[in-house]
């Protein structure tokens, strides 16, 4: 099963295209690649209120229910991923540490 078109757009970073879910987990937004893929990682499904959900495939629950689609999460794949959190910051130096007073 494919997403619908009114659902895929362009990744802003590469000429991929994907698919912005919620997860089931906290509801959280998250990028799919648009084309089924069967090493995915993610069950992709189509709500009724016609939104995509997504959750994660884990050894417990490895299957793929009625409905849902093997998804990869387009982070593990896009060729010009968005830099990470605190990765321009470089360390330097020692941090002070007080001293303590013997008595």
């Amino acid at each position: 099963m494919k997403p619908a078109n009114r659902h895929i757009t362009a990744c802003s970073r590469c000429p991929a295209l994907i698919c912005w879910a919620l997860t089931t987990a906290n509801g959280k937004r998250q990028p799919v690649n648009a084309e089924p893929d069967s090493q995915g990682n993610l069950a992709v499904s189509r709500g009724a209120d016609d939104l995509l959900y997504v959750r994660s495939l884990t050894k417990a629950h490895p299957e793929i229910r009625a409905g849902e689609w093997r998804a990869m999460p387009h982070h593990a794949t896009c060729i010009n991923p968005p830099p990470r959190r605190g990765s321009d910051h470089q360390r330097t130096g020692v941090r002070p540490v007080p001293q303590r007073r013997p008595w």
